[in-house]
C-alpha cells in the first residue's frame, strides 16, 4: 500500500506530488507551490502524516516554490539538484544519490537541459520528471542555461531505456493530462518521436515562445528556497 496524492495550480499549470509510506506516516513532496501550502499542510494532518523532504526537480521560473513555508511548519529538510546555485537547500543531490522517507526509497537521476541542475526523481514504478519530459512535449531550452542537445540526451538515454511501463508524473501540464509512461511518449511525444538529435535541436530553437510571466519574481525568490524578499515584491 502507498499513498500518493497529485496537486495542482492552475496559475502556473505547475503539478505537485505528495508520496508516504502508510506505514510510518514519513512523507515527501515534490514541486510544491506556494499559494497551496496550507492545502498540503491539511493534507499532511487529515492522513496524519510527517513531511520528511521537500523535493524540487530543479529551480522554477514560473511559479515560487513552498519550500520555506513547508520547512518552518514542519521542520521537513529541503533538497535539490547539484549546480542551480541554491545555497539554502539542506540537501543537493547528484547521480544516484537516494532519499529515503521511512521504508521508501527515491533514486535521482540528473536529467539537465531545461536547466543543468534538472533532476528527476524515481520511486517504484513512477518517474517525476519535472520539465525534462512531458505529457506530449519537453520543457523549453531558451533560458536559464538550457541547451537542447543535453535535454534530448537525457530523455534518450536516462528516461527512455526505462521500461515502458514506467509512469510518467511531469511538473507540468497545460491540457489536462496527469499521467503518462515511457512508452506513451517514445511513440507518440511530437517534439521527440522520431527525431534525431539535430532535429530536436532545430525544432527547439524555433519554438518562439513567451518569457514566462513570473520569472522576475520566481527565479530570485526560488534561489533562497521560495523566500520572497522586498526587492522581489517591488521589482527593484
Amino acid at each position: 500500500m502507498i499513498l500518493f496524492r497529485q496537486f495542482f495550480d492552475p496559475t502556473s499549470s505547475t503539478l505537485s506530488h505528495l508520496l508516504a509510506d502508510p506505514l510510518t506516516g514519513d512523507a515527501v513532496i515534490i514541486d510544491s507551490v506556494k499559494e497551496h501550502v496550507g492545502a498540503y499542510i491539511t493534507f499532511l494532518q487529515e492522513q496524519e502524516l510527517r513531511l520528511a523532504w521537500v523535493l524540487e526537480t530543479h529551480v522554477h521560473a514560473d511559479h515560487i516554490t513552498g519550500a520555506a513555508g513547508l520547512r518552518e511548519l514542519t521542520g521537513a529538510r529541503s533538497a535539490i539538484g547539484a549546480g542551480g546555485g541554491v545555497g539554502c537547500a539542506d540537501r543537493v543531490l547528484g547521480d544516484g544519490d537516494t532519499v529515503v522517507f521511512g521504508n521508501e526509497l527515491i533514486r535521482v537521476i540528473p536529467t539537465p537541459g531545461h536547466t543543468p541542475s534538472c533532476v528527476t526523481y524515481q520511486w517504484r514504478d513512477r518517474l517525476f520528471t519535472g520539465d525534462a519530459l512531458m505529457i506530449g512535449g519537453c520543457g523549453r531550452t531558451d533560458f536559464q542555461g538550457g541547451d537542447a542537445g543535453t535535454l534530448y540526451d537525457s530523455i534518450t538515454e536516462r528516461l527512455f531505456v526505462l521500461p515502458d511501463e514506467t509512469l510518467v508524473y511531469p511538473g507540468h501540464d497545460y491540457r489536462g493530462a496527469r499521467v503518462s509512461c515511457i512508452g506513451q511518449e517514445k511513440v507518440s511525444n511530437p517534439r521527440l518521436s522520431g527525431r534525431s538529435r539535430d532535429e530536436f535541436i532545430e525544432l527547439m530553437a524555433n519554438l518562439d515562445l513567451p518569457r514566462p510571466r513570473m520569472i522576475d519574481e520566481a527565479l530570485p525568490a526560488n534561489l533562497r528556497c521560495g523566500r520572497v524578499g522586498e526587492h522581489d515584491i517591488h521589482g527593484a
